[in-house]
């Protein structure tokens, strides 16, 4: 069989065989590879986290439409703004509504221990629901001066069942603590919506009315005819969600994606520099082969197999260490959620299979000129 004939197999052979003359700049290699694949994955997990922290109260609450203030449409921005008196009343009146649960949430800032923290204050009526949806100790609140608090917050400041806490010079006691309420944008804090609106100075006031509507009734379907009541805004807990998460994005994308490009850059740039050092100190080989009449086509296939092999196995490196970065930093840092996602993880494995492509570029172009009679003169 001629050398221009080579099978795909003795290709891929000869690309392992390259690399492994030195196996000290291959492991330097998936190294660099898998650190850059793990910076995206690590990003995009903690991204998804944020995201997923943002939606963890709707996701968790009764009904599935949403009515908050007139001209407001995320969660993130209702607080400090209230739902017109009486709307309430009016919105169980609407055909279709089952039932509705009303929520006051205002934000707070109390300092503990020392440190200020940043909370989402939830006030709540127990007998309509919308409060903490998985308590991991203690009971709800029964009195104005009883809270939940969440026990990641609990845990990173010694607080335990019976202990006290200040909010705008209250004193509130915690008779419970909550599981999953903690977040990158806030840690909740659930008490009976009369002690928030004492608090907020907001007597019998809402700004989120949770809507379920009865059997056979759309949450769009609803939506429609909410939107007629005065000074308010109705959406499907779909809409808020998204409305919350772009939100975020304008926060997090920016700096985010400039972080994975050049983690990115920095993969390809790894996988190139291997790759044509390879290339380079092999070019009297790739010139005989083109003297026996190999085709480029091989030669560059010689060239994509070794950037395909140290990137394949830098993307399984960088899978394993984002994983690990993400509980080290769960572990040292609860507050803040890591969730690796399997959009993420292969979307990254595209990358990375991408950075092998670009990195392979420079050095297939290298051979594509070469002459075996300048090799031979060498």
């Amino acid at each position: 069989m001629s050398v221009s004939a080579l099978s795909l197999g003795r290709t891929w052979r000869l690309a392992e065989r390259n690399l492994a003359q030195d196996r000290l700049r291959l492991g330097l290699s998936v190294l660099g590879v898998g650190l850059a694949v793990m910076l995206i994955l690590f990003l995009l997990g903690l991204r998804a986290g944020v995201f997923k922290g943002a939606r963890a109260y709707l996701e968790n609450s009764p009904g599935s439409v949403v009515v908050m203030p007139a001209g407001v449409k995320s969660t993130m921005t209702v607080s400090g703004k209230f739902i017109p008196p009486g709307v309430a009343n009016g919105v169980r009146q609407v055909d279709g509504v089952a039932r509705v649960t009303p929520v006051l949430r205002t934000s707070a800032i109390p300092d503990l221990h020392g440190n200020k923290e940043y909370i989402i204050l939830v006030g709540y009526d127990p007998i309509f629901g919308g409060g903490p949806w998985k308590l991991a100790a203690g009971r709800e609140p029964m009195a104005d001066s009883e809270v939940v608090l969440d026990r990641t917050l609990a845990s990173r400041h010694g607080f335990g069942i019976g202990d006290t806490f200040a909010i705008s010079g209250r004193q509130l006691k915690v008779v419970g603590l909550s599981s999953g309420t903690n977040s990158w944008v806030g840690t909740y804090v659930f008490a009976r919506k009369t002690a928030v609106e004492s608090l907020a100075l907001a007597p019998n006031a809402a700004n989120l009315l949770l809507v379920t509507p009865v059997s056979g009734v759309t949450p769009g379907g609803l939506v429609a005819r909410l939107q007629s009541l005065p000074g308010v805004n109705a959406s499907t807990k779909s809409e808020v969600i998204a409305n919350d998460e772009a939100v975020l994005a304008g926060v997090f994308n920016q700096v985010l994606t400039l972080m994975v490009v050049v983690a990115f850059i920095v993969g390809a740039l790894v996988v190139g520099m291997v790759i044509y050092t390879a290339t380079i100190e092999r070019q009297r080989e790739y010139g005989v082969l083109k003297a026996v009449g190999a085709r480029n086509g091989v030669l560059y296939g010689i060239v994509l197999f070794q950037a395909i092999i140290a990137a394949g196995f830098g993307v399984l490196l960088g899978v394993a260490f984002a994983f690990a970065m993400g509980q080290l930093v769960m572990g040292l840092r609860p507050q803040f959620l890591v969730s690796i996602e399997l959009s993420a993880i292969e979307a990254t494995i595209g990358a990375g299979f991408i950075m092998a492509l670009l990195g392979s570029l420079v050095p297939a172009r290298s051979i594509a000129g070469l002459a075996p009679a300048d090799v031979f003169r060498r």
